[in-house]
Formats: C-alpha cells, structure tokens, sequence
C-alpha cells in the first residue's frame, strides 16, 4: 500500500498538538480517531518501512510531526514495549509486537480460506496463501485439492522466495537494488535443476512477472509441480495467493484458464481485507 495512502490524517496538520482541538470534542479526537493513537501507529508503521530501527530525526522528517510529539509518542512506546530504544539512541521496534503480528497472520490465513476455497472449487487444485516475512515466505493458508494426488504446503511453512511463484509474485514490485540484497542474504540454492541461482536469471524471471501478470514456478520448487501465483493489491501487508499440481494438470492451457480468476479472487480479497467492519 503506497505511504501516502494510510498517512494522510496523521500528517495533515504537522504542528498540531496532542491536545484536543477547540471543536466541542473532549476526547481528543480527530476523523473519529484519537489523534494520539494515530500517529504512535503510523510512526510504527514508518519504523517498519525503514527496516525496523530509526532516529528521532528520521520520523520527524518523513513524518513531518515535531520532535517533541514524536519523543512523547515513543517513550509511550517504549514503556508499553512496542519500541525498544538502544543505547545509540536510536529506536527499535519490540517484541510485544511479535505476538500482534503472529495473531495477526493467523486471522488473515482464516480470512483467505473462503477465497482459497472458491479457487480449488474452479480450478481443481491445491490453493495457498503466503506472506513475505523478512526475507523468507511464510505460507499462512492452504485449501487442498480433492484430487487423489494433490499438492500439500504445511500452514507456517517458511521457504526462500527465488524458488517460488509466491516469491516472484511477492517481489515483482521491489526494486532491484532490493531484490539484490534479498538474495545476497539468503542465497540461491538449487531446489531442483530447475531453479533460478543466479541474480540476473531472477531478475529476469520478475520482469517476466511484470509483464504477465502473474508469476510461475515450473518445476523450481518440486520436480514434477507447477505453481501460479499473483499478488493481492493493497494488501497490508506483501501477500500472494497461488494454486498448485501436478505439471500434467496445470499446463499452458490451464493457466491461460486460471490466471484471469486468481486476479478476480485475489482483487475479492483485498476488498475484504481493506474494509474496517464498519458501515
């Protein structure tokens, strides 16, 4: 989800206090939220596109709030350890909010299965969900085949994205500077004779992913396996849904079938994750 999108209300008025504004409202709200508490979580979520750890004067700049708010909003933080601040001075985020986003993911795999379920209906095959923790991908969701031969993917199964279709429809969208430094971390190791190792041939594989719209592990992962995979738009956090089987099964023809009802699925479920609850 582009910055801009979630940040509006917390940056609106950069030099407006903490305090209540002189509009009858004694809660201190603001568009029907607590100002306060929007702005601790887009510092939080700023924290996070930064790589986990920042300086005062890093949000203050990309935030535009005053160092003072930002200062009292993080030692508010930092008392209720969803911010750790190390001994340079600069802040991190902590290990209260490991459990929140564990939680978190296993609601969102609930969420995916009705989704998941109409794609093994129509397509016949295994359907996944998948996340983009860090470098690795998590597996968060699976509704399986009813094929007596089927593709099974343990729920929290972590694998490395280069030979994956979820791993190529999760970073198509990243730089290549930052598709680099994935893979610099994690390696390339070769699955099967398949697999993509080299960088370039990655690289290559998500332009590929680009222009299709949807990305494709032949025989990368399993000898024997085709994946499709496509990414859910605007979801909060990188996520991609997939379909699975035999290569006898999920052939060109197949895909040329199944690609254009992952992206209807894939859009159904980003509408569900955007929506609040609310009327």
């Amino acid at each position: 989800m582009p910055s801009s999108d979630r940040r509006n209300s917390a940056t609106a008025d950069p030099a407006a206090s903490d305090a209540p504004a002189s509009t009858g409202q004694s809660t201190g709200q603001s568009g029907g939220g607590v100002q306060s508490l929007e702005r601790a979580f887009d510092l939080l979520e700023r924290m996070a596109d930064a790589g986990g750890e920042v300086g005062l004067s890093e949000l203050s700049g990309s935030s535009g709030l005053p160092l003072p708010t930002i200062h009292r909003l993080m030692r508010t933080l930092v008392a209720c350890g969803y911010v750790r601040q190390h001994p340079n001075r600069r802040y991190a985020l902590g290990p209260r909010l490991i459990r929140l986003g564990e939680s978190s993911s296993r609601l969102l795999g609930t969420w995916a299965r009705p989704y998941l379920a109409r794609l093994v209906e129509e397509t016949g095959e295994t359907a996944n969900m998948a996340l983009l923790d860090g470098d690795e991908v998590v597996y968060v969701a699976q509704v399986p085949s009813r094929h007596s031969m089927r593709m099974f993917t343990e729920v929290g199964r972590r694998v490395l994205p280069h030979s994956t279709g979820v791993g190529k429809a999760l970073l198509a969208g990243s730089s290549p500077d930052e598709v680099r430094a994935v893979l610099a971390r994690t390696g390339m190791p070769a699955a099967t004779e398949r697999t993509i190792t080299t960088p370039e041939g990655f690289l290559a594989a998500l332009e590929h992913v680009r222009e299709a719209g949807y990305a494709m592990d032949d025989n990368e992962q399993e000898l024997g396996v085709r994946c499709i995979a496509v990414s859910v738009p605007d979801s909060p956090t990188a996520a991609a849904i997939s379909i699975s089987g035999p290569a006898g099964r999920v052939t060109e023809a197949a895909t040329d079938k199944f690609v254009p009802l992952m992206h209807e699925v894939a859009e159904q479920l980003s509408r569900a994750l955007a929506s609040n609850g609310t009327s």
